[in-house]
């Protein structure tokens, strides 16, 4: 696979920060200054979910102001979704779950794939299909660290980013498990900051978001 950033080793989303910002965008005005903020604050890979009309005029205007940002869309669900995406320039997609059909559709896009799983069987089948980097998902309801803790033992060679009721309280802890590349969330998105177009606060909450990988690695989150 070729690297998403030009300047970085990392083929992989999971190895570009250590978390991953889940962004709902409202007014896709506001798109190019919130990846802005998140990328000068150490988060380059921004995840922009499929949840409001304005989600893929975002997408595309990250893709083509932001050239610091790795842009990628969440919750895609269906193929066609898929397609208008990847023409939007996402440069990976992400779901809360898979199908044979929506899998098929995401492999044969020419971006990197995130599909949601929440079980043992999801993620065997995943393998099956060649499949080792996926999303886990509601991480917190389905388990949280203590399930995939138990998931590294039997599959470790399955990487993760867990997402759901992740946020700064235990987001290190999350990123200190061997399957786990980067985990997924949005505290460094409030929706007040960006409603008052905050984004000196979205800068500082992605730079503390982004010193939690350091954290994870010192072992100081323990």
């Amino acid at each position: 696979m070729a690297s998403l950033l030009p300047s970085a080793a990392a083929a992989s989303v999971l190895d570009l920060a250590p978390v991953l910002p889940v962004v709902v965008v409202g007014d896709a005005a506001d798109a190019v200054p919130l990846a802005r903020a998140l990328v000068a604050g150490g988060l380059p890979a921004i995840e922009v979910t499929l949840r409001t009309p304005a989600a893929l005029g975002a997408i595309r205007e990250i893709a083509d102001a932001v050239p610091g940002a790795v842009v990628g869309a969440g919750t895609v669900i269906t193929p066609e979704q898929v397609t208008a995406c990847v023409a939007a320039g996402a440069r990976f997609l992400v779901s809360p779950g898979w199908t044979d059909t929506l899998l098929a559709a995401m492999r044969a896009s020419g971006v990197p794939c995130l599909p949601g799983v929440s079980t043992a069987s999801e993620v065997v089948a995943l393998l099956e299909r060649g499949v080792r980097e996926m999303k886990f998902f509601p991480a917190q309801a389905a388990g949280g660290t203590a399930y995939l803790r138990s998931l590294a033992g039997p599959l470790p060679q399955a990487r993760f980013c867990p997402t759901g009721g992740v946020g700064p309280d235990n987001a290190a802890e999350y990123l200190s498990l061997p399957n786990v590349g980067c985990v997924g969330g949005s505290w460094m998105v409030p929706a007040e900051a960006v409603a008052a177009r905050d984004w000196a606060r979205v800068e500082d909450l992605a730079r503390a978001a982004a010193s939690l990988g350091l954290r994870a690695a010192d072992g100081t989150c323990r």
